[in-house]
């Protein structure tokens, strides 16, 4: 049977979750059917088999880093033998080295940022020193990458933060170019600390348009993911399943890439 990890999913605490996706619903102008919460994730996932679920949040203001991390830690600790946890961290905190500390006290096993969410480009110097902490902490870190209105991750700030730290091992989501995917694929592929994730992409991409983008990252640096709460699971893989991939592309894209870059057994 195929183990699948879901890389990349967003989960908020029950009292606050209906908020947060009727905010993310707003931003990008979806409709959305999931409710953001943990026990919503799961029962989401069970539907197409899903083994072990990346799961972090994205603090909008520096207040928040400390508790979300607190969040996601806790959930982990409940079930870890489903859930890797990504802290957050925010380009305005006074402390960004202590913030990170912290999280990896906390257990948690790498680093999510939302540039456009969070206000901030990833070629400036804010950026730079959350750099200099990953790097230094030696953990893959996960980045929110494109979207045509704004210029926060779009290639051109993307692609000097790469080069700044080829050493930490980079997560693009969305093709690493979310509404300019062929654009990013074009710029960045081939970048060594470079991968991908599928996710909020192959409901706007053709089958045969997503196969050439994977191939030109490699199907060994691409993740498979629903980005959580924005796609249901089971629709996310009828997309994937009508790729043109051999069986051993899809296992890495499924499972064994984020297995290895998790450090998952």
């Amino acid at each position: 049977m195929q183990k699948i990890i879901n890389a990349h999913c967003h989960i908020y605490p029950e009292k606050i979750a209906s908020k947060a996706v009727l905010g993310i619903r707003d931003f990008y102008d979806l409709n959305m059917s999931l409710d953001g919460t943990v026990e919503g994730l799961l029962s989401d996932g069970g539907k197409v088999g899903v083994t072990h679920y990346l799961i972090h949040s994205v603090a909008t203001t520096p207040k928040q880093v400390e508790s979300i991390n607190e969040f996601i830690a806790d959930t982990v600790k409940e079930r870890p033998d489903l859930f890797t946890g990504f802290g957050t961290l925010h380009p305005n905190s006074d402390d960004i080295q202590g913030d990170f500390d912290y999280l990896i006290e906390l257990g948690l096993k790498g680093v999510k940022l939302h540039p456009d969410f969070q206000r901030f480009a990833m070629n400036e110097e804010r950026a730079f020193k959350i750099g200099e902490v990953v790097r230094d902490g030696k953990v893959p870190m996960l980045v929110h990458c494109g979207d045509f209105r704004y210029n926060y991750s779009n290639p051109e700030q993307i692609k000097p933060f790469l080069d700044e730290f080829p050493e930490i091992p980079f997560i693009g989501a969305h093709f690493a170019g979310w509404s300019i995917w062929e654009e990013a694929t074009e710029k960045l592929a081939g970048t060594p600390n470079l991968y991908v994730d599928l996710c909020s992409s192959l409901y706007d991409l053709s089958p045969e348009t997503a196969v050439k983008l994977i191939h030109a990252y490699g199907s060994d640096k691409v993740l498979w993911g629903t980005d959580y709460p924005m796609w249901e699971s089971v629709s996310e893989m009828e997309y994937f399943n009508k790729l043109d991939l051999t069986d051993s592309e899809r296992s890495q894209i499924l499972y064994e890439n984020a297995a290895k870059l998790l450090n998952i057994d």
